[in-house]
């Protein structure tokens, strides 16, 4: 098996051998994280998100970092006529994955690291991140960050929400947490949109939303020109 590098440096902390950050944090959680996503109210940002990307028949959608496949799911449930990608590194989360999505067709989970897609040029004509890219570090956001623009079609556009990193946004516990491990530093102050900018997208904010224990997350739109 080829040998990546890691996605995030939280990675690099747990005692299991892995080169990407499990779903849940640790492989033992996994079977506990769909009701604690749901709990956390992360399915309203699924939806939040489906709803800006603006999916219409015949598109291919494409998830980084699908974990599970919870988003993947509810766009592909929702937005008949669209063809659903999922991408991750964890192979339990995959499994589960497809497990769920039997009896669906035109959707598929297949391994994939974010820095590393393996899809020809303009193969899509949306791509999702849904609290994902803080936990990359700095040289993977910025290698993911060009992936997408890569197997993003001219005028297609990439989908994220992220933690928001700023110091007024860090009222969640959960978010609290982060900021203190050092996961959010690059989602502060508009880094995102810097990171997106950067690699060719014209990037803009949507909106920011509140919640108890997650804190702030902001919604973004990368267009591919």
């Amino acid at each position: 098996m080829t040998e990546h590098p890691p996605i995030a440096s939280s990675a690099r902390r747990t005692a299991e051998p892995h080169d990407y950050l499990p779903a849940a944090g640790r492989d033992i959680l996994l079977p506990f994280y769909d009701r604690f996503t749901a709990l956390l109210g992360v399915p309203g940002l699924h939806r939040t998100l489906i709803e800006q990307a603006d999916l219409a028949e015949g598109q291919r959608l494409l998830e980084i970092g699908c974990g599970t496949g919870n988003l993947s799911l509810l766009a592909r449930r929702t937005r008949p006529g669209v063809e659903v990608v999922g991408s991750d590194p964890d192979p339990l989360a995959l499994a589960r994955a497809r497990r769920k999505a039997r009896g669906l067709d035109q959707i598929s989970f297949e391994g994939g690291y974010a820095q590393e897609l393996p899809y020809a040029d303009g193969s899509f004509d949306r791509a999702f991140s849904a609290l994902m890219l803080h936990h990359l570090d700095r040289d993977t956001k910025v290698a993911a960050a060009a992936e997408l623009l890569r197997v993003l079609r001219p005028g297609g556009s990439l989908h994220v929400v992220d933690f928001a990193g700023s110091q007024a946004g860090l009222h969640g516990a959960l978010t609290r947490r982060m900021a203190r491990a050092g996961h959010l530093a690059d989602n502060a102050d508009g880094g995102p949109v810097r990171l997106l900018d950067a690699a060719g997208f014209a990037c803009e904010v949507l909106g920011t939303r509140r919640h108890p224990v997650l804190g702030e997350v902001t919604f973004y739109r990368a267009t591919r020109p």
